[in-house]
């Protein structure tokens, strides 16, 4: 098995807030960086696409390019409005001996060996493995809309002083109706397809509303079977998760190191 890695790494990272959630300090590593290396010393991996933002893309290749490039790695533009668009752009690059390609959000870089091992050995007897968390909590579908509950009558100070700024918001939105969750899974990455199928599934003509690559083959009608996935490889989202993520592959924070072990 020959295996090219995809890391999906353009999305605008909206929800993080002002700063890229790629440039986090984890253990003195980038996160995007952290993430590459989950697959470098991989022996089934033989090429790694990096496809970044294309709205900063000369900006991510001065600060990332030389990394990337001493690991191997090739970096693309990825696509501006969808992640499969990402997706289709990055598949061009990999290069025709792969025999199958995994494609991994940039944003989740704690993804255990053994995870991986489980999956790469799916792979070798199955054309499209992805990884499956098992949802046992109680699933309820909540609507759009919400209402403001917070209590503000006695912040007309911090209004005037700080406008919106200085106001408590508490959303409440109703929910509709409590879902079975039997059988539902939360589906994860890396996901490993035979590259003749995942080719198969981005020519497809219409590509809009997918949220990830399996989805895609699962409109050919072809099977993709789930291996047991890890409730640790969260994805970064939010600020709060890069503690999550420090706390799961046990590094400090910047602040919490030496100086001379900073980056």
């Amino acid at each position: 098995m020959n295996v090219g890695v995809i890391i999906t790494a353009a999305g605008s990272s909206e929800r993080f807030g002002p700063t890229s959630k790629l440039d986090q300090d984890i253990g003195g590593r980038a996160l995007v960086m952290r993430t590459v290396e989950l697959f470098t010393k991989r022996q089934e991996v033989s090429a790694i696409v990096v496809a970044g933002s294309p709205d900063n893309f000369d900006e991510f290749k001065a600060k990332y390019g030389p990394s990337l490039g001493f690991h191997g790695a090739t970096l693309v533009r990825g696509g501006r409005d969808a992640r499969w668009e990402t997706v289709k752009l990055a598949l061009e690059a990999i290069p025709p001996e792969c025999t199958h390609v995994a494609v991994h959000d940039a944003a989740r870089p704690a993804v255990d060996e053994k995870l991986l091992d489980r999956l790469f050995e799916a792979a070798r007897k199955l054309p499209a493995v992805v990884p499956a968390v098992r949802i046992t909590a109680t699933v309820k579908r909540i609507a759009d809309d919400s209402i403001d509950v917070a209590d503000n009558e006695d912040d007309a100070l911090a209004d005037a002083i700080l406008g919106d700024a200085g106001r408590t918001s508490i959303q409440a939105s109703p929910i509709l109706e409590t879902i079975d969750r039997s059988g539902l899974a939360e589906i994860q990455t890396p996901q490993i397809f035979e590259i003749g199928l995942l080719r198969r599934a981005y020519a497809q003509d219409d590509l809009s509303g997918a949220t990830d690559d399996a989805s895609l083959v699962e409109r050919l009608g072809e099977t993709v079977h789930a291996v047991a996935g890890d409730a640790t490889n969260i994805k970064v989202t939010t600020p709060g998760d890069i503690r999550l993520v420090r706390a799961i592959l046990d590094v400090r924070a910047p602040s919490e190191r030496p100086a001379h072990k900073r980056f």
